[in-house]
């Protein structure tokens, strides 16, 4: 844990803000069986405002890597220690995400190995050493050949055992591996034969990552004025909806495969949103109102950490016959909304709890660091 007073792109510290408070919302309804259809994933292609929040997480990190990383890339000197330290933090994260899995029931034989937060590490060690080691220019290559090739791989090569090439859910490619290195016995519980984090999807998952250090690295030039800079971000966002439209056409956008139309089409969305807070909150200084959704920026990991928790302890706190969890859904949000405004209720109420520690943190200007 450290406390520093370093300055900040307070719209970055925003925008992670909002998209975890967001994660944590759909992540926690009251029920799933009373949850508004955009608050939901969508059942397989398309892509819905919930779809939208893991993969701006990850181009968030992306964005962050320039700002972390770029004054020291310039010395080679510091290259190793910078690669230890990436790969370290990866590591971490990797093991945090086991390890809240098995923290309330330890069944290693039925552990899920993906995950989310096994996604952000393995996805942050690979853009991070890319990164160091990597010119922008190289880095815009390495961009394309990832997106192009899980096209082709995903599309053109058969898959043992099934046949030809396919975007099903138990039968593309990509499940086929999960299975062959995980087993049924360590994949998502809902399917237990393929993965939303799975193996293959890293590859595209990188791409949002680096798509995310391109705009970084535009953000940190010093010889574009701002006006410049949003201008084309803009430019930028939009022509890669379009195009990420124009793929759908044949290769459907898809979270649960992490499509590569997907990655564009969320790069698109992410930059926009960048664009716009950087202008209104950096450029224009409109900072009013920003402090609950910076708290959450600030401890991103922190947050999302105690989102994994706090249900948990909630439902093992016990309040009658009924945990604290469930005679708040039944006593309190049941009784005064109707069914969906109240697991919408619950879940903002979560948002609320956490939210607590972390501006009692943001006020003291502590920021944990993994």
């Amino acid at each position: 844990m450290t406390t520093t007073t370093k300055p900040r792109l307070l719209s970055l510290d925003f925008f992670r803000g909002l998209t975890v408070a967001a994660m944590i919302m759909v992540n926690n309804p009251g029920s799933w069986s009373y949850v508004y259809p955009p608050l939901e994933h969508s059942k397989w292609n398309g892509c819905t405002p919930t779809d939208l929040i893991f993969p701006f997480f990850l181009f968030i990190v992306g964005v962050s890597v320039p700002y972390a990383m770029g004054t020291k890339k310039e010395d080679p000197a510091q290259h190793r220690s910078l690669i230890s330290h990436a790969l370290r933090r990866a590591v971490t994260l990797i093991l945090i995400g086991l390890a809240l899995r098995l923290i309330f029931k330890f069944d290693f034989a039925n552990l899920r190995f993906p995950g989310v937060l096994q996604r952000i590490g393995l996805v942050f060690g690979i853009i991070a050493v890319l990164y160091i080691k990597c010119s922008l220019r190289t880095l815009k290559w390495v961009f394309a050949a990832a997106l192009i090739g899980y096209y082709l791989l995903m599309t053109a090569v058969p898959v043992p055992g099934v046949g030809p090439a396919n975007l099903e859910p138990e039968t593309n490619l990509g499940a086929w591996l999960d299975r062959l290195v995980f087993t049924t016995h360590h994949l998502w519980a809902s399917s237990k034969t393929w993965d939303p984090e799975g193996l293959l999807g890293t590859i595209p998952a990188v791409g949002t990552g680096i798509f995310g250090i391109l705009v970084g690295s535009w953000l940190r030039r010093k010889d574009k004025e701002d006006a410049v800079k949003v201008s084309w971000l803009f430019v930028y966002g939009f022509f890669s909806i379009v195009l990420a439209l124009i793929w759908d056409l044949f290769f459907p956008i898809n979270k649960s495969l992490w499509t590569s139309s997907f990655v564009l089409y969320t790069g698109g969305w992410a930059t926009v949103g960048l664009a716009a807070c950087y202008w209104l909150i950096d450029v224009q200084q409109r900072t009013r109102y920003l402090t609950p959704m910076v708290a959450f920026g600030r401890n991103a990991i922190t947050a999302y950490i105690l989102s994994a928790l706090v249900p948990k302890l909630m439902s093992l706190i016990p309040v009658g016959d009924l945990s604290l969890q469930a005679w708040l859904n039944e006593k309190v949000w049941n009784n005064i909304f109707t069914p969906y405004n109240a697991s919408l209720a619950a879940a903002l109420f979560l948002v609320f709890l956490i939210w607590i520690p972390m501006a009692v943190m943001y006020r003291r200007n502590i920021i944990i660091k993994i």
